[in-house]
């Protein structure tokens, strides 16, 4: 009897240590800075800077990291212009990383307060003093990611040959399927919309070498120079 009671008291220490153990493993985690917030590491900025991504992020310096809500801070740093898309992440024991992704401009146009930066998604994310150089000038009558003008004139860009749209200084069209662009030697394509554009660009590469002003490969099975 004497050993039954004793390890009975034996496993009731043990189920109170145990207790006590994992009590205050939570409060370390939870409720102290033990694990906590340590710094904060911004990869995959550049026109960006990382100072203004850890700004927007605003993560609690010694919040316990398990604490730490990654939705809330991916959230907020989405918000910046500049930024297409953020991974927040916890690199155990102390750092939070934020991965982002940046938008690339594919084309500008003149507007209120200088030349506003355009990415593959319509997106009007930057506005410069200067014309941007490189990149082809839009004139439509509205620029803008839920105008289907727009979604076109850039479907048909980003499609392009790199070579073909290097070349490219003004992008216009009044419907989805009229997309035509100059090229830098005065030239006019007329390209219609956004499909066929492998086979576009080879019947255009010959129709260049004949003289001419306007060459129209929206058909590409009955192109023509004018």
């Amino acid at each position: 009897m004497a050993v039954a009671r004793s390890r009975g008291v034996r496993r009731r220490w043990i189920a109170v240590l145990t207790v006590l153990t994992v009590a205050a493993l939570v409060y370390l985690l939870y409720f102290t800075s033990f694990l906590g917030v340590g710094s904060v590491e911004v990869t995959g900025a550049s026109t960006v800077p990382a100072a203004e991504i850890r700004a927007a992020a605003a993560v609690p310096d010694q919040r316990p990291m398990l604490l730490v809500d990654t939705d809330e801070i991916a959230d907020r740093v989405n918000k910046l212009p500049g930024v297409a898309s953020v991974d927040v992440s916890r690199s155990w024991p102390s750092t939070i990383e934020i991965t982002v992704t940046e938008r690339t401009p594919v084309a500008f146009f003149g507007g209120p307060g200088g030349f506003h930066l355009v990415d593959a998604a319509g997106f009007d994310y930057k506005t410069l003093s200067a014309k941007p150089a490189g990149l082809p000038e839009l004139t439509l009558a509205r620029t803008a990611a839920d105008d289907p003008v727009t979604r076109s004139v850039l479907a048909v860009l980003t499609s392009l040959p790199p070579e073909l749209r290097a070349e490219i200084t003004l992008v216009r069209a009044r419907t989805p399927g009229g997309v035509e662009f100059t090229l830098r030697n005065g030239k006019v394509v007329r390209w219609g919309d956004a499909g066929g554009p492998d086979r576009k660009a080879k019947v255009l590469a010959v129709l260049l070498t004949r003289p001419g002003h306007v060459y129209d490969v929206a058909s590409p099975e009955l192109p023509t120079v004018s």
